[in-house]
């Protein structure tokens, strides 16, 4: 069965956090300048949202003497923003919010030169979700009537958008394919916001967006899931069953994290790793969570670098 990551971090939550609390309680550090807040993704998608919200969240509770910034890297998948914060060794002031190209970027292009496992591990915040979207007024009501309606067409007609090239999206459309004897031609694009508006405005036939990209469009009846991949259905969308449901044994889920340079200094970790076990807490972020079918509980330390030893692995099989 391939149920990613979710039931291997929840052993890891509690021992974390725990692990946590007493080293960062001892810190004395603060930022002496303001944080550069990178997004490995374009503006509008559900990294961009999530950074964008917990900036406001510390910036309203004044739970940092510094701003952050959020500063959107979205090129070659993530590569431009994983470069960037590798180039940023040793500074206690670039924090990055992660996806899961965090881990198939590096494998796609080994020629980047970086080992993830270097990072500086801050915070899980949750994992994402996603489900299979078409326009409303497509005609399809389920996966069956959706795969009979890409194979009338030609191969390659049938346009999927996604964030980036190698991504979680690209992965989830490479399952499609070869799950159902399917030849969907994937098209990148810069974040899934973009993504979104490209399915609404129908130069594309269907997406994999997170909730938080699509459901404006779902509230406004332009668009619908058809079905989940997700272990079980979702709150936000009763009427989508699961790819399980179907009798796909497969699920699957997105980081959404944040993480230090390369050698940042223990100091600066625990202030972080302390400042976003807070901004966990906080009822705006646990709104969110609810409001954007986020799940997942907050890992840090090593308990978060475990989660990712475990992710590489399971997306090393994927990939191949």
């Amino acid at each position: 069965m391939l149920s990613i990551f979710t039931k291997f971090a929840k052993g890891l939550a509690v021992a974390s956090v725990a692990a946590m609390v007493p080293f960062a309680a001892s810190a004395e550090w603060t930022p002496k300048k303001p944080i550069d807040f990178i997004i490995m993704a374009g503006k509008g998608g559900g990294a961009d949202k999530m950074a964008r919200l917990m900036q406001s969240v510390i910036q309203k509770n004044n739970m940092s003497p510094m701003p952050l910034t959020p500063i959107n890297k979205s090129g070659g998948t993530g590569a431009e923003a994983l470069i960037h914060l590798k180039q940023k060794t040793g500074d206690d002031h670039t924090i990055m919010v992660t996806l899961n190209s965090f881990y198939t970027t590096p494998m796609r292009q080994s020629g980047l030169g970086v080992d993830v496992m270097t990072f500086t591990p801050i915070g899980r915040m949750a994992e994402d979700t996603f489900l299979l979207w078409v326009k409303s007024d497509s005609g399809i009501n389920n996966v069956d009537e959706f795969v009979a309606a890409v194979k009338a067409k030609k191969d390659g007609e049938w346009l999927m958008g996604g964030t980036g090239s190698g991504s979680e999206d690209n992965i989830l459309t490479d399952y499609l394919n070869a799950t159902y004897g399917l030849k969907i031609k994937y098209i990148p694009y810069k974040g899934g916001g973009d993504v979104a508006k490209a399915l609404a405005g129908g130069h594309i036939q269907s997406t994999v967006n997170n909730p938080s990209e699509q459901d404006g469009f779902f509230k406004a009846g332009t668009t619908k899931p058809l079905a989940a991949f997700t272990d079980e259905r979702l709150a936000m969308y009763p009427d989508a069953p699961t790819f399980k449901e179907l009798g796909k044994d497969f699920s699957y889920f997105m980081q959404r994290s944040v993480v230090g340079a390369p050698g940042m200094s223990a100091e600066a970790a625990a202030y972080y790793q302390k400042l976003f076990a807070d901004v966990y807490k906080t009822t705006e972020w646990q709104e969110y969570k609810a409001k954007k079918s986020l799940q997942g509980e907050f890992l840090t330390g090593d308990g978060l670098k475990s989660y990712w030893a475990k992710a590489i692995k399971t997306h090393e099989g994927l990939l191949k």
